[in-house]
């Protein structure tokens, strides 16, 4: 019912997940993933006691391949599938004998992909070559990229329904208190890849902070230029507007500088 990437970072700080379905939310059930631990993706008729067990084994050292014939072994059914990438980027995927045609995946160094119930092997294939194509891009990216071609390229050939994307990195979270870089699910829509692409988009521009060149360097007469446009909009200083907007990590927490999009809104609407 679903296909899958299971990859880590090419620098070796970053381990995730990207998954579609037709089946609804299904971020909440196929992607687990843990800062220096790994990730997985369990799927077709989903083990969900696989995520939690599976992390604990790599937290234990159980390299990938380990991991999934231990949680096959003790299961014992053949209708499950995962995939699993390890601390090291060592990989792993299984697809059980009793899965819905197209079932199917396969292994990489830093990579594992997988889906069942596709419009046939293509899928995977095509995933696999747009991951291999996009090594220059951050993890999230990446794994989006791979989606994205899965998707074009047949995907659940029951249709879409819903996608999720689950990235983490050692205090990559929120004011850098936890480890989740991306954690983004789109539970029901027509076309839910598509919708996952546009809230990476926000996900990189509201919780990350920008590039040094896009750092604009607020001098006193800036600043008090960005108070008056920001009373003029009903708001008692910059400062109290960029929080009613959530701008917070485009900003400099001691106000020396600005975001340029940040600037833009504020100067152009």
């Amino acid at each position: 019912m679903t296909f899958s990437i299971v990859g880590r970072s090419d620098d070796g700080t970053s381990w995730g997940v990207a998954v579609a379905s037709k089946f609804l939310a299904v971020g909440g059930l196929v992607p687990a993933a843990r800062a220096g631990v790994g990730a997985l993706a369990t799927q077709a008729n989903a083990n969900v006691a696989w995520k939690n067990a599976g992390l604990r084994l790599l937290a234990e050292g159980l390299a990938a391949p380990a991991v999934v014939r231990h949680l096959v072994d003790e299961d014992d059914r053949d209708d499950r599938q995962i995939g699993v990438v390890d601390a090291a980027g060592g990989s792993a995927t299984h697809t059980g004998s009793g899965c819905m045609a197209w079932a199917g995946g396969l292994a990489e160094p830093g990579v594992a992909m997988q889906g069942n119930i596709l419009t046939g092997p293509s899928v995977v294939d095509t995933m696999k070559h747009a991951w291999d194509r996009s090594a220059d891009q951050p993890l999230a990216h990446r794994l989006l990229a791979a989606l994205t071609a899965g998707d074009a390229a047949g995907g659940d050939s029951r249709g879409r329904q819903s996608a999720a994307l689950l990235v983490v990195r050692t205090g990559a979270g929120y004011g850098g208190l936890d480890d989740v870089a991306v954690d983004l699910r789109v539970d029901d829509h027509p076309e839910p890849v598509t919708e996952l692409a546009r809230l990476l988009d926000l996900n990189d521009f509201y919780l990350t902070a920008p590039p040094d060149e896009d750092k604009i360097p607020v001098t006193a007469e800036l600043a008090a230029d960005l108070d008056r446009r920001a009373q003029a909009l009903g708001r008692a200083d910059f400062a109290a507007w960029v929080g009613a907007q959530n701008y917070e990590m485009r900003v400099a927490d001691d106000a020396s500088w600005v975001d340029r999009r940040v600037l833009d809104i504020m100067k152009n609407g």
